[in-house]
């Protein structure tokens, strides 16, 4: 027998509108993450209850390829200092269109921690929502979390790529601007694009005339489909870091597609010697 708070949470969607959370705050089993981009964005108001989360845990921060998953060690530390529990339904936001905030759901999904939603606009969209904020930070409750690669498949890494480049239901989502895509931008060893890959800049996935919050389904589904990715394929996504491309790994999830994150990113195919890139 579950108790209601955690029945009621159940029906959270995977993308979640500030209407529909704001009926759930202060539910024992809901877990708020505020991610920004903007530190200050924090301080200056929150979603009631919203515990803040450095974006920089997030990624190893050392090695070759620091944009790289933190080790599960890391991660288990992270988590339980966040409060996460088995039963935990997290909803992360944050203040640049969903970027930081899909990074964070890539990676519970990556742990196999299922239970989680984006809030749809991050907090553009709550305030436009005329939601009440808060300016009081929130501790969070610490736990005991072990955190697993439970669910590999969430990621691709630079070999299953290159094994997969002739395969014909195979695909590359470039979420970085054109600019980087077409090797006129870029601070890397090697500019240009994995061959074969197609682009659409995360931010044209997002509807800027509706607080940013994820574009239209059929269009984007429609947009998509001509350059290329469609529900049957199987796609990766990437951009610089894997921070773009967390947000386009969450549009393709909640579009319904097969899609994987490339924490690499160019950031690691880029810097190579031994990776093919187009131009």
């Amino acid at each position: 027998m579950t108790n209601s708070h955690s029945s009621e949470t159940n029906v959270l969607p995977l993308i979640v509108e500030p209407e529909q959370l704001v009926e759930h705050l202060g539910d024992p089993q809901l877990l708020i993450v505020d991610v920004p981009l903007n530190g200050d964005s924090y301080r200056q108001g929150h979603v009631p209850g919203a515990i803040y989360l450095d974006y920089r845990y997030l990624m190893r921060g050392e090695g070759p390829v620091p944009n790289d998953v933190p080790s599960v060690a890391f991660l288990s530390q992270l988590f339980s200092a966040m409060g996460l529990t088995r039963d935990t339904h997290v909803v992360a936001y944050d203040d640049e269109g969903g970027g930081w905030a899909a990074r964070l759901l890539w990676t519970l999904e990556l742990i196999g921690h299922t239970r989680y939603s984006y809030l749809n606009g991050g907090i553009h969209a709550w305030r436009d929502a005329g939601l009440e904020e808060s300016t009081e930070p929130t501790a969070p409750t610490p736990s005991d979390y072990q955190a697993d690669i439970l669910n590999p498949q969430a990621a691709i890494s630079r070999d299953e790529i290159l094994d997969k480049l002739n395969d014909k239901q195979f695909a590359i989502w470039d979420a970085r601007s054109k600019a980087e895509y077409d090797g006129e931008r870029g601070n890397n060893k090697h500019l240009g694009h994995i061959p074969g890959a197609v682009n659409m800049d995360w931010v044209d996935a997002m509807d800027r005339q509706r607080a940013l919050r994820i574009r239209d389904y059929a269009e984007l589904i429609t947009e998509l489909g001509a350059l290329g990715l469609t529900p049957d394929m199987e796609i990766a996504t990437h951009c610089q870091s894997h921070h773009r491309s967390s947000f386009t790994w969450l549009v393709g999830k909640a579009l319904g597609f097969n899609i994987r994150g490339y924490a690499g990113s160019w950031g690691e195919w880029g810097n190579r010697d031994d990776t093919p890139i187009e131009r």
